[in-house]
């Protein structure tokens, strides 16, 4: 660990340690952290930086569910976890969990936080901002109606591909309505979201049985209150991950699989739809066919993307992804061989 992070833990979690200090003991922490790792050797030291760089009037515990990496990162989780036991509560698997068929392994983490309040990151993205928690409780603690608090992130590509450079849902710090949480035209990055832990507590059947889980962690955040967008980008997010959720998606069967991942979300978003009643139908039927519509752009059926009945859909992507969809469409040829050049300078 650098100096400078050596420096920011002392101001923050020793302090917090001390009841003399006016501080929270550490057996009472305002901020559980949820962490999930698979084969992140090469990421999850820059997370438990990111995590223990912060600068608080709080404590915070640290929840790592590792799932039987075979890459060592459990090693360097017991390398943290005996410099800072107090702080790091992990999880280490010796039988792949995933592999059993439980897709959201955050429900590992979610019942032993201990904390009113619960901040994402996934063990391959990290935290830029030594203020970041501060902020974002600050806000949820000023505001007890507000169910999420997130921001944007950076983006940082480690497989050669041209990924965006911001992942930044809005343009200026605003509150989200939400109707707009679930109907929403990008993503949120996950290791932005701060929300309270009361949320989690019970998970609905949408989420234990969706093949993804940040999407309808979300919704049970619009069920619960509005959200507040800071737009700073105080994350990172890396994509292009060996071991992360969209990799494994290309690998073998591509086209099946984001069949079937389209066919998952749509059940998912009707049972959302079932439970809360129709309170938010339109969103979630919008929700789906915006899934469908982006399936067919990661499998190139540009048929279907170009239809009318997606046009909506169509104009919410970037304008560089735009672009790109019209170059293929019009020189496959060339787009093709420009591909292989980049990937082939990374």
């Amino acid at each position: 660990m650098d100096e400078r992070i050596k420096e920011n833990v002392h101001r923050g979690p020793a302090d917090q340690a001390d009841p003399l200090q006016g501080g929270e003991l550490w057996d009472s922490p305002t901020v559980s952290i949820c962490c999930i790792t698979f084969n992140h050797a090469s990421y999850i030291r820059s997370a438990l930086d990111g995590f223990l760089m912060q600068e608080t009037d709080f404590a915070y515990e640290i929840l790592i569910h590792d799932d039987a990496s075979t890459d060592g990162t459990a090693d360097i989780i017991r390398e943290y976890t005996a410099r800072y036991p107090d702080i790091i509560k992990p999880i280490l698997r010796e039988e792949n969990q995933y592999s059993k068929g439980i897709s959201n392994i955050s429900i590992f983490n979610f019942p032993r936080a201990r904390g009113e309040f619960i901040a994402m990151c996934e063990g391959d993205d990290y935290w830029t901002d030594p203020h970041k928690l501060r902020k974002q409780v600050d806000f949820l603690r000023a505001h007890p109606d507000c169910s999420l608090c997130f921001h944007s992130s950076k983006i940082i590509s480690v497989d050669g591909s041209m990924a965006e450079g911001m992942m930044r849902p809005y343009r200026e710090s605003r509150k989200v309505e939400p109707e707009a949480i679930v109907d929403k035209s990008t993503g949120y990055p996950t290791a932005s979201l701060v929300f309270p832990a009361r949320i989690v507590k019970t998970l609905p059947d949408y989420y234990l049985h969706c093949p993804v889980g940040d999407i309808p962690m979300q919704l049970m955040m619009a069920c619960a209150g509005y959200a507040y967008y800071m737009d700073e980008p105080m994350c990172v997010y890396r994509v292009g991950v060996a071991s992360s959720w969209t990799s494994l998606m290309k690998q073998g069967d591509y086209e099946n699989k984001q069949k079937r991942y389209y066919e998952q979300m749509k059940e998912m978003y009707e049972t959302f739809d079932r439970s809360t009643f129709g309170r938010f139908h339109n969103e979630a039927m919008s929700a789906a066919k915006r899934i469908y519509f982006l399936t067919q752009v990661n499998t190139k059926h540009y048929d279907q993307v170009r239809k009318k009945e997606y046009r909506r859909y169509y104009r919410e992507l970037s304008l560089r992804t735009r672009f790109f969809i019209r170059f293929e469409i019009m020189a496959p040829g060339l787009y093709r061989l420009i591909q292989r050049v980049v990937r082939g300078s990374n």
